[in-house]
């Protein structure tokens, strides 16, 4: 017994028994730590380090939330174990931005008439307004979508993007209110057709869109809420042009994003727009002082939108390419009100094959007119369809592009706000150093470097000691 007391005596045994207390004190700190963190609700225990921050919700989604004054629920059908963790983080995180979102887990395995209750399948969001009584459905695959292309030909299919924020802030958005608007799409003068991107921002702001060829009837429905053409490759007849202004005079909203074909070459149109004060300018727009990496026909325009155009852009980096110009002029009616809200340097050039005309364009306005009887009117011309072109919009999907195009059509109507948000990418990203310059050489080698040369120097000094 002696000798056991003794060995604790020695210098070596003392700082044993010291470190391993301390182990222990850190290892019990751990633990009880631990539990306390697996008490904590589950949006507080997740941190987003996602390269895209899935988990990020957006001021657009906040501000509903905040402003939200009816009780929605939300009613999972899956089983809550075998769920997506992305999907089930992402719920919790959006329920805690309102008290009137709830969340309910029903398992369908043990409730299988949940599924016949709700007429839904499972994994599934059944979202529902408790004043309004209307529902919607999300599935999880409308939240986590997959690249089916790539299972036609490899048999896997590969996770493309998160849209959890975009699905649930309209299926809320939906189920709370009580107004729907009408968008007829002009046909029949070689238009464009609206990326899948544009199609889906329109159905999660609850936009119904429909065709509409003014040469089959010439006649605009009643409820039409806003007539838009895209990138029309043909002019207007006559009386496609005497529809669309009597569309106007009665307090009608039309939308005109011009294409590669330049609208002097469209006569009707042109007379239409310049009726409201904006004449075309002739050529494509190049603009050496905002161009895009030296390419002077695809550059960054000035933008001074304001109020309900300004919702959500942020950065108001907007990328256009192939624009033509607009100078705006003096109005037919002195009722009406030309204001430009999307503009090039006072540098940029108007190119044709023939000259090259300096000075300031136009490349965004609108124009309204106070009708007699309290009504008004809204033309609104944008002249780069490339604005919402999907070779843009989803290559640099940083850009505000669409944010700007969804404010535009938002601003069209009195009692809607733009509410869409667009999925975040799920693709990998690489974190790669093309062009190092001495400040990332000294992080990847001369930190490293040096802490390996301190780490030398003391056990050096030990071992001589």
């Amino acid at each position: 017994m002696e000798k056991i007391k003794n060995l604790f005596k020695t210098t070596g045994t003392k700082q044993g028994t010291y470190s391993v207390g301390i182990t222990a004190i850190v290892l019990a700190i751990i633990v009880v730590a631990n539990l306390i963190v697996g008490q904590l609700p589950e949006k507080y225990r997740n941190i987003d380090v996602s390269s895209t921050n899935i988990y990020e919700i957006s001021e657009t989604s906040r501000k509903l939330l905040k402003e939200l004054d009816q009780d929605v629920t939300l009613t999972v059908l899956a089983v809550k174990e075998n769920a997506d963790e992305r999907i089930k983080t992402f719920l919790s995180k959006y329920a805690s931005l309102s008290d009137h979102i709830s969340v309910e887990w029903i398992d369908p395995v043990l409730h299988p008439s949940a599924l016949s209750e709700y007429e839904a399948a499972e994994n599934t969001i059944v979202v529902t307004g408790e004043e309004t009584g209307k529902t919607t459905q999300i599935s999880f695959g409308d939240i986590i979508v997959s690249d089916m292309y790539s299972y036609y030909y490899t048999g896997t299919a590969s996770e493309m993007e998160f849209d959890g924020e975009g699905q649930l802030t309209s299926a809320v958005n939906y189920v709370t209110g009580d107004v729907s608007k009408k968008i007829y799409r002009t046909a029949g003068h070689g238009e464009a057709t609206l990326s899948a991107t544009v199609s889906d921002l329109m159905d999660k702001n609850n936009y119904t869109l429909s065709e509409l060829n003014l040469l089959m009837n010439p006649e605009i429905p009643e409820d039409c809420d806003l007539l838009l053409m895209y990138a029309p490759a043909k002019d207007l007849t006559e009386e496609e042009k005497t529809a669309v202004e009597t569309y106007l005079s009665g307090g009608g909203n039309v939308m005109i994003l011009l294409g590669d074909t330049n609208a002097t070459e469209l006569p009707n149109l042109s007379a239409l727009m310049k009726t409201y004060g904006l004449e075309a300018a002739d050529g494509y727009i190049a603009d050496p002082q905002r161009a895009y990496q030296g390419n002077y026909y695809y550059f960054f325009p000035m933008l001074s939108a304001s109020g309900d155009l300004a919702n959500g852009l942020t950065s108001e980096m907007v990328l256009l390419a192939n624009a033509h110009g607009l100078n705006l002029t003096a109005a037919a009616r002195d009722t009406i009100t030309t204001e430009a809200f999307m503009e090039t340097s006072q540098n940029a050039f108007a190119v044709t094959e023939e000259s090259q005309s300096e000075g300031s364009y136009t490349l965004g306005a609108t124009a309204t007119e106070a009708l007699d009887d309290e009504k008004e009117s809204r033309l609104t011309v944008i002249s780069a369809g490339s604005l919402i072109d999907a070779q843009i919009t989803d290559t640099f999907t940083t850009l505000e592009n669409t944010t700007l195009f969804m404010n535009v059509v938002t601003a069209n109507f009195d009692d809607v706000e733009n509410v869409s948000v667009e999925p975040k990418s799920l693709a990998v990203e690489y974190n790669t150093v093309q062009y190092p310059g001495i400040l990332s050489l000294f992080v990847i080698f001369g930190i490293p470097i040096m802490v390996l040369a301190a780490g030398f120097v003391v056990w050096f000094r030990r071992r001589r000691a």
